[in-house]
């Protein structure tokens, strides 16, 4: 997962691996919602706040859907909305 400009200072490092198994997801479920709540924040209040107007590039296709399932997925980009574009 890869983070930029608000959603890096909130977690503190640009990039980390989430690791998210079926097994630790209730439901079984992997999804972009449970990998974003598995990231360990610098910031943990700013970060829960800024994932709601966030954009998500899931393997290079946007959403913003945290159901989305990240089966299969190999990247996540985590772009926060920025000013000039």
């Amino acid at each position: 997962m890869r983070f930029f400009a608000a959603a890096r200072a909130a977690v503190g490092v640009s990039s980390m691996s989430v690791p998210v198994s079926s097994t630790s997801v209730p439901g079984g479920a992997v999804t972009l919602g449970s990998a974003l709540g598995a990231v360990v924040a610098a910031d943990p209040a700013r970060w829960e706040s800024l994932q709601e107007r966030c954009s998500y590039l899931v393997d290079g296709v946007t959403t913003r859907d945290r159901s989305a399932s990240l089966v299969g997925v190999e990247l996540v980009d985590v772009m926060p909305p920025f000013a000039g574009g």
